[in-house]
């Protein structure tokens, strides 16, 4: 398969950039660092910015402000990262799809499947479940009951979609994901568990990503929802019940537990968990390995935890924490500013 290239005019009338320098031809995509002079780079990191000088790229996504920068051809950006992203997805490479069910594939009689949607080698679909056209179900994914697969979706491999969960149209899931698994509701009886069932489903909005070996539990009496243009990373948990608003951004290894609900535009750090029934309210950050344990009512960025430090000096600030209480109560006030 041949490359397509493109001229920086054309890209720059494409997507609306300004072009300072001569025309040049690209036929792909790298860093200021590994580019060649057929390969187009940005900058949006001013931490980069000593990188222009010596970079090879033939073109340079920039801001205006650091356009003079650049010895080669400049494509002038208001947001050089949202530029790239879609200069580079002309160079994307995506593996062609054939409409069809694969021989080996296995379809309940009482499913439904749109011709026009792909359905991959050792795949199932149970009963009652609906894949539109357009959607595209990978190599070992299983689909169970009750299930709706919405147009031009695509569940990559041995992704499973356990029972009543609901997927837009043009959602993205990365393999190993399971959408609909019972949530974790236990009740003590008479000193061991029995489990509440778990009868709601799962909703996923539109143009939703969902990443590899990420979970989302179903709910137990309503469904468990993400509004659209949700994206979570890789092995994110999220808890039954849970409410994630639209272009929230979730990365990897962070954990929602049951009922919280999470409020738009938010983006939810690297192993940051939030604890259940919480709410957080829009355009919050939470930034890496942070606690939500109360809810969030203005927008903002919060964080919590202890900074990294060497051991022996964590070690030492470990053991004044058991003090603080102390010392607290030894204050003029007594301690009550901070009671």
């Amino acid at each position: 398969m041949s490359l397509p290239t493109y001229t920086a005019s054309e890209l720059a009338t494409r997507f609306g950039l300004g072009l300072r320098g001569p025309d040049r031809t690209v036929d792909g995509v790298g860093t200021l660092a590994d580019a060649g002079p057929a390969q187009l780079a940005f900058l949006a990191n001013p931490r980069y910015r000593n990188q222009l000088a010596n970079t090879r790229a033939g073109v340079v996504v920039v801001r205006a402000d650091d356009a003079e920068g650049v010895a080669g051809t400049a494509l002038i950006a208001r947001d050089p990262y949202v530029a790239f992203a879609r200069i580079a997805a002309l160079f994307e490479r995506k593996p062609s799809h054939a409409p069809g069910i694969h021989p080996t594939a296995f379809v309940d009689p009482a499913a439904i499947v749109d011709p026009a949607a792909s359905i991959g080698p050792h795949a199932s679909i149970g009963a009652r479940s609906r894949v539109h056209a357009g959607a595209v179900i990978g190599p070992g994914c299983v689909i169970g009951e009750d299930c709706e697969v919405g147009e031009d979706c695509e569940l990559q491999a041995r992704v499973t979609l356990l029972t009543r969960v609901r997927l837009g149209k043009r959602v993205r899931i990365l393999p190993g994901a399971v959408l609909g698994a019972a949530g974790f509701g236990l009740a003590m009886d008479a000193g061991h568990w029995i489990n509440v069932p778990q009868l709601g489903g799962v909703v996923i909005g539109d143009d939703c990503e969902i990443g590899a070996n990420t979970t989302i539990d179903r709910g137990a009496l309503g469904d468990t929802v993400l509004e659209e243009d949700v994206r979570l990373d890789n092995q994110i948990q999220i808890g039954h019940n849970v409410h994630i608003g639209a272009h929230t951004a979730m990365a990897g290894c962070s954990a929602v537990a049951g009922s919280a609900r999470i409020g738009r535009y938010c983006l939810i750090g690297g192993g940051a968990g939030i604890l259940g029934h919480l709410e957080v309210c829009d355009r919050v950050v939470v930034t890496a390995m942070s606690l939500v344990t109360h809810a969030i009512r203005q927008p903002g960025e919060y964080s919590s935890g202890t900074p990294l430090m060497d051991n022996r000096s964590w070690r030492k600030s470990a053991a004044r924490f058991k003090q603080l209480d102390r010392i607290a109560r030894r204050s003029p006030d007594g301690g009550k500013d901070y009671e």
